[in-house]
């Protein structure tokens, strides 16, 4: 297993189980916008400054593929959460959707797609 592939899978769902968590609670308490805010803001700071520091220590390598995939899972993720989000709840259907398309994702990474 490569080490991007376990940065993709393994590292990755283990750094945002405490925003699955914090996620879950705030739904359940009836919170969305502090689920919002974690999913959004958490990404803002990753995307930003953790890979901007990164970065300036080191240069990071992107694949022209890897960067496809990404941009068209941010992408399918803002459709929800922007364009049929708007002035309504996003649903069982839509979360399943995200699900399914996260399950693609992580199927085209261990099959050697991504």
């Amino acid at each position: 297993m490569s080490e991007r592939l376990i940065g993709l899978t393994i590292v990755s769902i283990g750094t945002s189980l405490p925003e699955l968590v914090t996620g879950i609670v705030a739904v359940r308490k009836k919170q969305a916008d502090i689920a919002i805010g974690n999913i959004v803001g958490s990404n803002i700071f990753n995307g930003f400054l953790v890979l901007g520091i990164s970065a300036t220590i080191r240069p990071i390598p992107v694949t022209a593929l890897t960067d496809v995939y990404v941009h068209l899972l941010a992408a399918a993720l803002l459709f929800v959460l922007i364009f049929r989000g708007a002035g309504r709840q996003i649903d069982r259907v839509e979360g399943g959707f995200l699900l399914f398309l996260y399950g693609l994702y992580m199927t085209s990474l261990l099959l050697g797609i991504g």
